[in-house]
C-alpha cells in the first residue's frame, strides 16, 4: 500500500502521520510537496495539520489552490481515500471538497487538550474498526476549529450521514461544556457523500500509540488501509 502525506509550507504534523503509517503500520509512505501536481500513485492521501502558508487570508485558503491540491481533488473525485486532519480539514473545506467553514474557537483562544468524540458512523472506509456510539479520546490543537455551515447544509449533512464525529462528554453525551470550540451541532468530523473524503479537527496520529497516552486514533488509519487494500483487490 502506497500512502502520501501532503507537505505544505507550515505543515507540522506531517512527520507524525508518516511515523504512524510507515513505522507503526508498515506501509510505503512518500511526502507530496505542495508544488507537485501528481500523487505518485498513492492510494491513501493525508493532508496533515499545521499552519499552511502561515494561515494567511484564512486557515487553509492558500493551500487549497496549491498544485498538489488539484491532484488531491482528482483523486477524491475518482473515489480515492483522502483524510484531512486539523489544518488539513480546513484545507478540504476551503477547496470545497467538504461543505462548511471554520470560525475562530468560541473562546477566541488556541486550544490544546484532549477531547472526547462519539463515532456517528462505523460503515465508512475510515471508521469500520470502530463501533457506532464508541467514545474516543483524541487531542486537539487549533485556534480555528469552530465548524459552521448554513442550517440547510447542516440539515443535509445530518440527513445524508455526513457527520462522522461529534464532541461529547466522556460518557458520550452531547453537553455544551464538552463542545470546546463551539462547533455547530458539536461536529468534530464530516465526510463527503461518497464517504471517501474525511475531515476532522482532532489528531488521530497523536493518539496512535500507548506511549503517547492513548491509541484510540490508530484504528482510523487501520480502517483506511484495509479499505484501500480491499478496493485494490476488487479492482484487480
Amino acid at each position: 500500500m502506497k500512502c502520501g502525506v501532503v507537505l505544505l509550507p507550515g505543515s507540522n504534523c506531517d512527520h507524525d502521520v508518516y511515523h504512524v503509517l510507515k513505522h507503526s503500520l508498515g506501509q510505503e509512505v512518500v511526502y507530496l510537496w505542495h508544488q507537485e501536481d501528481s500523487l505518485q500513485g498513492c492510494e491513501l492521501v493525508v493532508v496533515p495539520g499545521g499552519f499552511s502558508y502561515g494561515d494567511y487570508l484564512r486557515a487553509g485558503a492558500l493551500a487549497a489552490v496549491s498544485p498538489i491540491l488539484g491532484a488531491v481533488r482528482r483523486h477524491a473525485e475518482a473515489g480515492g481515500l483522502v483524510l484531512g486532519i486539523c489544518n488539513g480539514f480546513q484545507i478540504l473545506l476551503e477547496a470545497a471538497l467538504l461543505p462548511g467553514a471554520m470560525l475562530r474557537n468560541q473562546s477566541l483562544r488556541f486550544l490544546c487538550q484532549d477531547v472526547y468524540l462519539r463515532v456517528e458512523r462505523q460503515d465508512l472506509p475510515f471508521t469500520h474498526r470502530y463501533r457506532r456510539g464508541q467514545v474516543l479520546r483524541l487531542p486537539i490543537a487549533h485556534a480555528e476549529g469552530n465548524y459552521t455551515a448554513p442550517a440547510p447544509i447542516l440539515d443535509q449533512l445530518e440527513a445524508e450521514g455526513g457527520v462522522v464525529f461529534r464532541y461529547v462528554s466522556p460518557a458520550g453525551e452531547l453537553e455544551a461544556e464538552w463542545n470546546v470550540n463551539g462547533s455547530a451541532r458539536a461536529i468534530a468530523g464530516i465526510c463527503n457523500r461518497g464517504g471517501n473524503v474525511l475531515g476532522m479537527m482532532p489528531h488521530p496520529e497523536r493518539a496512535a500509540e500507548e506511549l503517547l497516552g492513548g491509541s484510540d486514533g490508530l484504528a482510523l488509519f487501520e480502517s483506511a488501509l484495509e479499505s484501500a487494500h480491499l478496493a485494490l483487490g476488487l479492482a484487480s
